[in-house]
């Protein structure tokens, strides 16, 4: 699945972790070209990082498959992926007692084999979304992806315009992730 996205352009390039070769560590190499880079041209370089942890226990297990069919996947993933998501049914249990049967139609449950991928997957086009508003508004920023977390990267002459910018994108990517 992975390799499959990737050769569509689906996966953003700035998505590191979760990734068959795209580790974490790769971030940190990433990130300091880019700091040393700054320190040539003279320009601050401000980050500002925050977890998205808690967001994939709220994705929208009908919204996947709609994201999975623009990775143009075989008719037969996308269909495996709707039987398997959609439909889901738990219940809890507490001492003796135990609550009915309820769908689960949200959430990438972790230690899933399919959680890396699917949560990639799912937020690619959001990656692409910002990318757009950013570059319209006319913000430069970065925005890296890794495991649960994400990092917005500004340089500027100044760290001013630096913050104000990832103030900006943060409430761009806040917006867009809601």
């Amino acid at each position: 699945m992975q390799f499959h996205s990737i050769s569509n352009n689906f996966i953003h390039l700035y998505q590191f972790g979760r990734l068959t070769q795209q580790s974490t560590s790769n971030i940190g190499t990433f990130l300091t070209h880019i700091i040393q880079s700054g320190w040539i041209k003279n320009i601050q370089t401000s980050t500002l990082a925050f977890d998205i942890a808690q967001f994939f226990l709220s994705l929208n297990h009908h919204l996947l498959p709609l994201i999975l069919d623009k990775t143009v996947f075989n008719p037969k993933v996308l269909k495996f992926f709707s039987n398997y998501l959609i439909g889901r049914k738990t219940q809890y249990i507490w001492n003796n007692v135990s609550s009915s049967l309820f769908e689960v139609n949200i959430g990438i449950g972790q230690g899933s084999v399919f959680s890396p991928i699917l949560s990639v997957l799912y937020l690619s086009p959001f990656f692409h979304i910002f990318e757009k508003c950013a570059k319209n508004l006319k913000i430069p920023v970065s925005l890296l992806f890794f495991v649960n977390n994400s990092l917005l990267v500004s340089q500027e002459k100044s760290f001013e315009k630096t913050n104000l910018f990832l103030f900006y994108n943060y409430n761009i990517i806040s917006s867009l992730l809601d």
